[in-house]
């Protein structure tokens, strides 16, 4: 059976190597109908029906035949030198494919109970080796200890009593429930340039974030209020205001200026089940050209783990030219992968607005930043966090990046509740796309800075696992 792999152009399942396999492919094509037995035998219209009630019947063999060889794995997890304390832990496993059709994973540990898990396919940023991913989350282990699962997979769907789920509305938006509950608003209607005011509403993408009860949007973003600060700032969003391509003209996919705009193209993959909600989709950049040619494509990638106390939502891309050198650049107030909460901080708490970093617990209202000028201030930072007031409540958005996201990362923070960092990247033709992978976290009151440093810890020095078959 060959089918699409998100992005990729196909894949096949492949029957188990496994040792109690009695399956190959001869041998399954030997258990189904002769299409031209029968056609022969029977009257060639009567046969093509039977043909094909035998073709479906042979594709269930099919996949019959693979969950019976597919193997059990055994999974060793080891919490290395730290606690590890609610953390979505990954298993990548290589052999094996997921079929066309819902599957599911059972995980337990060393006493038979039950884990809740997710089976789902490769990540953005997988491995080329992945085949498929179990997804958890881990309640608690201590440091130096080690834990032993088993996972075996199934055809039949797994009841849960909650799980997330995406509600699209085709053409506007698509939106990640946790059960009746949303947690984030993907905006991708395609541009529009019949008014200046549809231009505006249409020419970028972006992500939306609900607080963690579901109760009120915390991020800015299309509104209609009057006078909003930077209306282009639009929740988790990803851009850079100077960039050059195609012999020296320019694009500001930041402000959306001149000509230049972000477009959704497809979603490529949407996952959900009781561990995780993702989804990975394709979007041009665009600068003013008569052909509306994109001069680079990205593919953007957003999950968000079930975790308790608040949202763990991580953000991948990859970025590739459509031919031809991009230099992207700008500067940390216009630039990078950013966070932007609700013009309401502007309008009403921008001094209430609390940086937690590296250092410590600043003071409210007090900002720092790289400055260009100078060349001076923030930079590289593991983690930063900002802690705002919305609607009479607290909340802090803690933003963790990883040492192999392109350096040098020039931060920047604004009390009316923007941040995060920038960096410079070229683009070329036979070079490597640009790869990026951060995390978010967003949570009720304000967090210590050891509780963030626990955070980036798990983000940049996961799990370390190792997985064999039975």
């Amino acid at each position: 059976m060959t089918m699409k792999r998100p992005n990729e152009q196909s894949w096949t399942i492949r029957p188990t190597t496994h040792a109690k396999s009695l399956t190959s492919r001869a041998q399954l094509w030997r258990r189904c109908p002769s299409s031209a037995y029968i056609g022969r035998a029977v009257g060639l219209e009567f046969g093509r029906r039977i043909c094909f009630l035998g073709l479906l019947g042979c594709l269930a063999l099919v996949s019959q035949a693979v969950f019976a060889a597919a193997p059990a794995y055994e999974i060793t997890i080891r919490a290395g030198a730290y606690d590890r304390i609610n953390v979505p832990v990954m298993i990548s496993i290589p052999d094996f494919v997921v079929p066309a059709q819902p599957v599911s994973v059972q995980l337990t540990d060393a006493n038979g109970t039950r884990i809740p898990a997710q089976l789902t396919g490769p990540r953005l940023l997988a491995a080329k080796s992945t085949g498929a991913e179990i997804h958890f989350i881990l309640n608690k282990l201590n440091a130096g200890q080690s834990m032993q699962l088993k996972a075996t997979f199934s055809n039949e769907h797994q009841l849960t009593e909650s799980a997330y789920v995406w509600r699209d509305k085709p053409g506007l938006s698509t939106e990640l429930h946790f059960g009746n509950r949303p947690i984030l608003r993907y905006h991708y209607e395609q541009l529009d340039e019949s008014t200046p005011e549809s231009r505006v509403r249409t020419y970028k993408p972006f992500h939306h974030v609900f607080s963690p009860l579901g109760d009120r949007i915390v991020t800015n973003g299309l509104s209609e209020a009057p006078n909003i600060h930077s209306p282009h700032h639009r929740g988790i969003y990803f851009g850079f205001n100077r960039i050059t391509y195609g012999n020296g003209k320019k694009a500001d996919t930041w402000h959306c200026i001149d000509g230049a705009y972000q477009e959704h193209k497809r979603i490529l993959a949407s996952e959900a089940g009781p561990v995780m909600g993702r989804h990975r989709v394709v979007i041009g950049w665009h600068g003013n050209d008569e052909h509306k040619q994109p001069f680079a494509e990205e593919q953007r990638e957003l999950a968000v783990y079930n975790v308790s106390g608040g949202h763990l939502i991580e953000f991948a891309s990859r970025m590739k030219t459509t031919g031809g050198r991009v230099r992207l650049d700008g500067d940390p107030q216009h630039a990078g992968f950013q966070f932007r909460a609700h013009n309401d901080v502007d309008v009403s708490t921008t001094q209430e607005t609390i940086y937690v970093r590296t250092d410590g617990v600043g003071k409210p209202g007090d900002t720092r930043n790289w400055e260009p000028s100078t060349r001076q201030g923030p930079t590289n930072l593991p983690w930063n966090a900002m802690s705002f007031v919305l609607g009479g409540k607290r909340y802090t958005m803690a933003y963790l990046d990883r040492p192999q996201n392109p350096k040098e990362a020039r931060f920047s923070e604004r009390n009316y509740g923007r941040f995060g960092s920038y960096f410079e990247y070229t683009l070329d033709e036979g070079t490597p796309p640009l790869e990026v992978n951060y995390r978010l976290w967003l949570q009720y009151d304000l967090m210590a800075p050891a509780d963030v440093a626990k955070l980036s810890r798990d983000f940049v020095e996961p799990i370390d696992l190792s997985v064999r078959t039975n």
